[in-house]
């Protein structure tokens, strides 16, 4: 079984859609193994998004994503990165379809509810990173 690590970003938690999309995802035929609630500080976000650190927006992500708390789970099933990344849909949630998560309930590009994993190996630094 492929695990796959979800962040519900401060959007999702101050808007209550967290439940609706546990249970898509549950209703995919993934199951949530591991979850926490936690605030985000600049150092994780800095380690979690070192690929951006560089960009000019980066101070906004930072700004964003430790604005409020956030949810941090575990999904476990089969191809599940892949699978979760389906079921949100492209992280443009501009450009993400009806019947996406991102297309049903994201605004734009950075409230765009949730990160997911972007790879096996992705996931298992995320996890790392989240679940010492």
């Amino acid at each position: 079984m492929e695990k796959s690590l979800i962040i519900f970003k401060p959007d999702c938690m101050q808007r209550k859609l967290v439940g609706h999309v546990i249970s898509r995802l549950e209703n995919a035929g993934l199951t949530p193994v591991a979850c926490k609630i936690m605030d985000l500080d600049e150092g994780l976000l800095r380690e979690h998004y070192a690929h951006l650190v560089h960009l000019p927006f980066f101070p906004e992500i930072v700004e964003f994503m430790s604005s409020a708390p956030v949810m941090v789970i575990i999904f476990e099933g089969e191809n599940a990165v892949e699978r979760v990344r389906n079921i949100l849909g492209p992280t443009d949630s501009q450009k993400a379809p009806a019947g996406t998560i991102r297309g049903d309930f994201g605004l734009d590009k950075m409230h765009n509810i949730a990160h997911a994993s972007d790879s096996k190996d992705s996931a298992e630094k995320e996890m790392a990173r989240f679940f010492k």
